[in-house]
């Protein structure tokens, strides 16, 4: 847009829009000087004898503003597809807002209107995916990456190298003569997406591969073949930091980890982090989830470690077939001789079948709670009736 602006300024210029099955063009913007700096140029509105429509699954009008599927309806449609009945009958729907007989073209294009009216085209529904139970857009992380003064070409892809654990990456083409950080990049990207959407890595390419047609070959991205945040990688300085990085780099299954990259940025999570902590522990670094939460990466981590500030758990003083329990013998739990006593009568077989004595954790307070209120039955136990038609296996 901007060497036709420099080269033709006097020329007007139209961004079209319009799939086959709909006569090939069925909006048009026409562009502006304003226009220029925009990620994103609309794609218009519908041209004469056309309409379009932005709706949710539910085939509801959706918000101006609001991402949903973009639907053409109108005297452009085709008929169908040649001997497809079945593609036909899924892409041309039945018009809810039109005639019995009129159809809409589902476009499988991710789309929103704009305050002024104009369509703004985000991205393939196809590129939609989730990822640690959040819905992803790849086609918004795309448009934000295309604002970044610096980068003259973005593509987002959800990748899952390692089974289980999808992570979004971006393939960059930067401006000639830019550098950009990994830092950088993802303090600015805080600025316009949530957590869950920051991406993992970045791959940053001379240009991007393309179809014979032009468009971005996506299956012909490359895999990133370096840790997260590559470009700012910092090497482990101490025997510590050395375990914890490979650690880290074998449970996230990434090729090499720094002393200052996150845990959860490639993808880790809570379920990562048990089988994290776990293999700290094999290793001779104890450690837990809350820990990690707070010190996210191996040098942080590490530096806790050193200091030893670690969790020590006391021994049980209970001996084995006591038959009298006093509040010495408690080391979990501060309590009365008589309180001890309510609790061991309740037990069968008194004090002998009691191993330890120790407060709920915050979890089973709630459930306990939960189980005081509750007028019938329990909201933690759920019964539910099974049938089966055989009793063989």
């Amino acid at each position: 847009m901007s060497r036709h602006i420099s080269a033709l300024s006097h020329a007007p210029l139209y961004n079209e829009y319009g799939p086959t099955e709909c006569s090939v063009w069925s909006t048009v913007y026409e562009a502006k000087a304003e226009d220029e700096n925009v990620a994103c140029v609309p794609i218009g509105r519908p041209i004469s004898n056309a309409q379009t429509y932005v709706l949710d699954k539910f085939l509801a009008l959706v918000p101006v503003g609001v991402s949903g599927e973009l639907y053409i309806g109108g005297a452009g449609l085709a008929r169908g597809y040649l001997r497809r009945p079945d593609l036909t009958a899924e892409k041309f729907v039945p018009n809810p807002f039109g005639n019995f007989d009129e159809r809409l073209y589902r476009t499988g294009d991710l789309a929103r209107y704009r305050q002024d009216g104009n369509i703004e085209y985000l991205g393939r529904l196809d590129h939609q995916l989730k990822i640690r139970g959040f819905r992803v857009e790849l086609g918004e992380v795309e448009a934000v990456l295309a604002r970044l003064g610096s980068v003259r070409e973005a593509v987002a892809l959800a990748r899952e190298d390692t089974p289980g654990a999808a992570r979004i990456v971006a393939y960059l083409v930067c401006e000639a003569g830019a550098e950009l950080s990994i830092g950088e990049l993802r303090a600015s990207l805080s600025n316009d997406l949530p957590d869950y959407m920051i991406l993992s890595s970045f791959v940053f390419l001379d240009a991007l591969p393309l179809t014979p047609n032009g468009k971005a070959d996506r299956k012909a991205l490359p895999a990133p073949g370096a840790a997260v945040g590559a470009k700012d990688y910092v090497a482990p300085r101490t025997p510590i930091e050395e375990k914890l990085c490979l650690i880290w780099a074998s449970v996230i299954g990434l090729e090499r980890v720094g002393v200052n990259d996150n845990f959860f940025e490639p993808g880790g999570h809570s379920l990562l982090g048990m089988t994290l902590i776990e293999r700290m522990r094999r290793e001779g670094l104890p450690s837990d989830v809350r820990s990690l939460f707070a010190n996210p990466t191996p040098g942080a981590l590490s530096s806790v470690l050193d200091k030893g500030d670690r969790i020590e758990v006391p021994s049980n003083l209970i001996p084995h077939d006591c038959v009298f329990i006093t509040p010495e013998a408690l080391s979990l739990a501060d309590m009365t001789q008589a309180e001890i006593d309510r609790v061991v009568t309740s037990v069968p077989g008194g004090a002998s079948n009691v191993q330890d004595i120790y407060p709920l954790t915050p979890l089973q307070q709630g459930i306990l709670f939960h189980h005081f209120i509750s007028d019938r039955g329990d909201p933690y136990v759920m019964p539910s009736t099974l049938a089966f038609d055989t009793r063989t296996a």
